[in-house]
């Protein structure tokens, strides 16, 4: 799985209504009226410009997880990335999206899908972490 790097995003957005009640998958809910306040995708997805960036994800190599082809990725720099985090990453210049495993010694990117064998990362490989993943976007209009 890779990713389209897109940049940082830009500060400020627009604010929208947050409801009050959870909305059922099943049956409509009977209360229509309940904005609770006006808030921000920006602080919701914990979005700090400069150092969270943005990136389109391709493949299904963490669909496991819940990150599918065409989801946006929301990257935070700042965050130390440790065993357990998503990241994205280049490995020998190629961009990923993989699950960071550590070993001991060994540091293993996964991916959530069986269909993918582990990559351990090997002596003379060049590996440069990005940032940890920390909310993916998906669109359900296509």
């Amino acid at each position: 799985m890779s990713f389209t790097f897109l940049g940082p995003l830009a500060e400020g957005g627009t604010g929208l209504p947050l409801c009050s009640f959870k909305i059922p998958a099943g049956f409509p809910s009977p209360a229509a009226d309940h904005i609770e306040k006006v808030i921000s995708l920006d602080q919701v997805l914990n979005v700090r410009a400069p150092h969270v960036y943005l990136a389109s994800i391709e493949g299904d190599s963490m669909q496991g997880v819940g990150i599918f082809s065409g989801d946006l990725a929301v990257i935070d720099r700042s965050i130390e990335p440790v065993h357990g985090h998503i990241v994205v990453a280049l490995l020998n210049n190629d961009p990923i999206c993989k699950r960071l495993c550590l070993r001991g010694k060994d540091v293993i990117l996964k991916s959530e899908n069986s269909k993918y064998p582990d990559r351990y990362v090997m002596e003379g490989d060049d590996l440069s972490i990005w940032g940890v993943i920390t909310h993916s976007v998906r669109s359900h209009g296509h």
